[in-house]
């Protein structure tokens, strides 16, 4: 996948390249545990996930729990959304990074549900996955 990324990977790679996310430096492909994440910031123990047509939510809640295993969160975006609303997928991503430099005030589930509900009305995209 490293050498053949899909067009959404692709674009949103230069985006996050090179610290041009707030300062923050993503890994393309990188192994964790048994997994390999899309890209990951390590320092602010971040990933995310570009899902394409074959995304099951299923299989990403057992991923993304046996990636929390290892302190990561996992926000997952869509093809979709990164092809026409990179903007919007940003600015989830800077305030997911933004959320990592400072303790989690709500960790419970029912929070994270409804911070990432909020998000997506705000942002007006139809993200999934967990943000906190």
């Amino acid at each position: 996948m490293r050498n053949n990324p899909t067009e959404p990977e692709k674009r949103l790679w230069r985006r996050l390249s090179n610290g041009q996310l707030d300062g923050h430096k993503f890994r393309r492909q990188q192994v964790i545990g048994w997994q390999i994440a899309d890209f990951v910031c390590s320092g602010a123990k971040l990933i995310v996930e570009v899902d394409g047509d074959t995304h099951e939510e299923a299989k990403d809640r057992t991923r993304d729990a046996a990636l929390a295993e290892h302190g990561y969160r996992t926000v997952h975006v869509t093809n979709p959304d990164v092809m026409s609303n990179m903007d919007g997928v940003v600015q989830l991503l800077a305030e997911a990074l933004r959320q990592a430099e400072r303790p989690h005030p709500n960790p419970s589930p029912e929070g994270e549900r409804l911070k990432r509900v909020e998000a997506q009305k705000l942002l007006g995209i139809s993200l999934e996955g967990s943000v906190g």
